[in-house]
């Protein structure tokens, strides 16, 4: 599978496109677009190259990862897929934002359309992803895992030497170190994470993790 990173919004959201080489379909995860200019990056990259998005996934429902869902769902028909647990945070995404003093008074409730599970197997073309859940930075955070390609997208779970901060409505600090340390530490260490924010890291790598 291949993948290309994009880094959109006011907070530095990392989005992810991911597509099989072969049939061309796709992933959206997390798509951060604040602004008209950035919707236009993600649908250009798309268009350019011929991609045909079957999937939008969201790894949690904070409002910096879903603030261009809106504009997914639309553009390519496609309903929103994510764990249960986040439809609290979905619903009222204003709410979200009045907790950062933001005036994102337009933004619509998301509605999950497909729940995602642990262990729920998601294709893309050729290529799979394994939902592992990993609570902690929100109730229903998950993690997206290829083991044939040896990566691992883990939103704001896992981050190069930190972890998600626990402090939000529905965070739980010892339960996102228990997460981390059940499932994404025990990945096999040539594994490369793909976070949220900031650059991406190994699972190697983060066994040494100070926060973990």
């Amino acid at each position: 599978m291949k993948i290309a990173r994009f880094e959109f919004n006011l907070f530095g959201e990392n989005t992810y496109i991911l597509w099989d080489p072969e049939t061309l379909d796709a992933a959206i995860v997390d798509p951060g677009m604040q602004t008209s200019d950035e919707e236009k990056v993600l649908a250009d990259f798309i268009t350019s190259n011929g991609l045909h998005p079957v999937h939008l996934i969201n790894t949690h429902l904070h409002l910096d990862h879903t603030l261009g869902d809106t504009f997914v769902s639309s553009t390519y028909g496609l309903d929103l897929e994510a764990a249960a647990p986040d439809d609290f945070l979905g619903k009222d995404r204003v709410a979200q934002a009045r907790l950062f003093h933001l005036d994102f008074a337009n933004l619509a409730p998301l509605t999950i359309g497909k729940e995602l599970h642990a262990g729920d197997t998601i294709k893309i073309g050729e290529g799979e992803l394994k939902v592992i859940a990993v609570p902690g930075h929100t109730p229903g955070s998950i993690a997206l895992y290829c083991a044939k390609d040896r990566f691992v997208l883990t939103g704001d779970a896992l981050f190069r030497g930190s972890i998600g901060r626990t402090d939000l409505p529905g965070g739980n600090g010892d339960e996102l170190r228990r997460s981390i340390r059940a499932n994404l530490l025990t990945l096999p260490a040539d594994t490369t994470v793909l976070p949220g924010h900031g650059p991406s890291t190994s699972v190697a790598m983060e066994r040494s993790n100070p926060w973990v």
